[in-house]
């Protein structure tokens, strides 16, 4: 469950990231941002479901186990969803 929160909380992240950005300064944030996010979360922030697929066809020490890959992807979703409800509830507040 752990991994699975962390997922949600840096896909969270990563959407909020994107969305709030200034669109010069996108592409340096979400980097940073994913480094960070490999540093602080337990999944290591794949934040992507590719990723996950990925990592799931691996078998080195970052794979993913197929049984897990369901789980990571719907954590995912759920942060992506949260991530959005959070910049919504952003713009509505902004000066």
């Amino acid at each position: 469950w752990g991994q699975w929160i962390a997922e949600a909380v840096a896909t969270a992240g990563l959407l909020l990231t994107i969305l709030r950005a200034a669109p010069a300064r996108v592409a340096g944030l979400v980097a940073a941002w994913i480094g960070a996010a490999y540093w602080f979360t337990a999944s290591t922030s794949f934040a992507n479901p590719a990723a996950v697929m990925g990592r799931m066809l691996s078998d080195s020490f970052a794979g993913i186990a197929p049984a897990s890959a369901l789980g990571f992807v719907v954590s995912q979703l759920l942060g992506a969803m949260v991530g959005l409800w959070i910049a919504r509830g952003l713009e509505t507040v902004s000066v």
